[in-house]
């Protein structure tokens, strides 16, 4: 999946080429969640270099402009070609993608489970309200959306994790309540990721693959 791209300011550019040699900054996603920033691509892991960020850094007001819009581009072509074009995404995006191409947090796929296999593993933390919000008290505005199972071990771990730090966060069942199911796949969709695993968490628009204790506080903490 590719992520929507972001609309273009009148006037301003669809795509930006970068050139190999030239001066450029590159934004990448580290494997704890952290963003860091060089002007050597080489220096960028691998798997990290499926989408990075580019930045001029003789332009200082494109980073702080007030604009969503970033550029993105695949720094393998760049580093294999020479040259590559960037292209405008949201933030979130972007953000998005560049952690989603790093390994899975723990996560169970949703085709090796069959409906109605049975109940969670005995001794599983107990299972929020069926009416999803996770133990939220009212009035409450979730920071965090975990769209998960009744089955999922990850799906159990992360509940546990929000409710022991106390981060209010809604509970979504993409099973049992279809309407979150759909809501799952539009929000995938626009950001170009998968839905085959589960959870998939919802932090401060950007969507994590799986539950990763680091990637979420990263998140949370607006690491970037």
């Amino acid at each position: 999946m590719v992520p929507e791209a972001a609309p273009v300011a009148k006037g301003a550019p669809a795509t930006l080429e970068i050139l190999k040699g030239d001066r450029w900054l590159f934004t990448y996603a580290e494997p704890d969640g952290q963003f860091a920033t060089t002007d050597k691509p080489e220096i960028v892991p691998p798997v990290s270099r499926g989408l990075v960020r580019v930045l001029d850094p003789s332009n200082p007001s494109a980073k702080n402009n007030g604009s969503n819009e970033v550029f993105v581009a695949d720094l393998n072509q760049l580093l294999n070609a020479g040259k590559t074009q960037a292209k405008a995404l949201s933030r979130e995006a972007f953000e998005t993608a560049a952690l989603a191409q790093l390994p899975a947090g723990q996560s169970s796929a949703l085709a090796e489970h069959a409906p109605g296999a049975g109940p969670p593993p005995s001794g599983a933390p107990p299972l929020p309200s069926p009416h999803g919000d996770g133990g939220l008290a009212p009035g409450t505005t979730p920071v965090v959306t975990v769209y998960g199972t009744s089955w999922c071990g990850a799906c159990r771990a992360a509940r546990q994790y929000l409710s022991e730090r106390k981060i209010p966060f809604a509970d979504k069942d993409v099973e049992q309540d279809p309407a979150a199911a759909r809501e799952l796949a539009q929000k995938a969709a626009k950001l170009g990721i998968p839905t085959d695993r589960v959870p998939v968490i919802e932090v401060r628009g950007r969507l994590l693959l799986g539950f990763d204790r680091a990637r979420i506080e990263t998140l949370l903490g607006e690491a970037t």
